[in-house]
C-alpha cells in the first residue's frame, strides 16, 4: 500500500470508526472489550486511535462513561446518548446517500 492511499485510508476509517464507536455503544462496554469486539467482527483499532475518540465523543455529548469499581481493576464503562443516536442516524442516511450514489456512478459506467 503506497503512502498517498494510507492517508486516505486513515481519513476513510476515521468517520467510519466514529459510526462503528456510537452503534457498538448501543449496550455498555468498556474500551477492551469494545476493542476486542471490534476485531471479532474484523475490524481492528488501537488503543491509541480508541481512547482520544471516547473521549471526544464523551466531550461532544455523544456518549457518556461511568466508572464500575466492584471488581479488584475499575473499569470505565460507556453507552451512547441520545444526541449520539441522532448523530449515527444521521451519519448513517449521508452513507447511504453516499452509496447511492456511488453505486449510481458505477451503473452508469458500465452503460457508457
Amino acid at each position: 500500500m503506497d503512502v498517498e492511499f494510507s492517508s486516505f485510508e486513515t481519513e476513510m476509517n476515521r468517520g467510519f470508526l466514529q459510526v462503528l464507536v456510537l452503534a457498538v455503544l448501543e449496550r455498555k462496554m468498556y474500551g477492551y472489550a469494545m476493542i476486542k469486539h471490534l476485531e471479532e467482527m474484523g475490524y481492528a483499532v488501537e488503543e491509541s486511535t480508541l481512547y482520544p475518540l471516547l473521549r471526544r465523543l464523551e466531550k461532544n455529548g455523544w456518549i457518556e462513561s461511568e466508572w464500575d469499581v466492584s471488581e479488584d481493576r475499575p473499569k470505565k464503562f460507556y453507552r451512547v446518548t441520545e444526541a449520539g443516536r441522532t448523530v449515527r442516524a444521521q451519519a448513517l442516511a449521508m452513507w447511504a446517500k453516499q452509496t447511492d450514489i456511488l453505486n449510481a456512478l458505477k451503473g452508469a459506467d458500465h452503460h457508457a
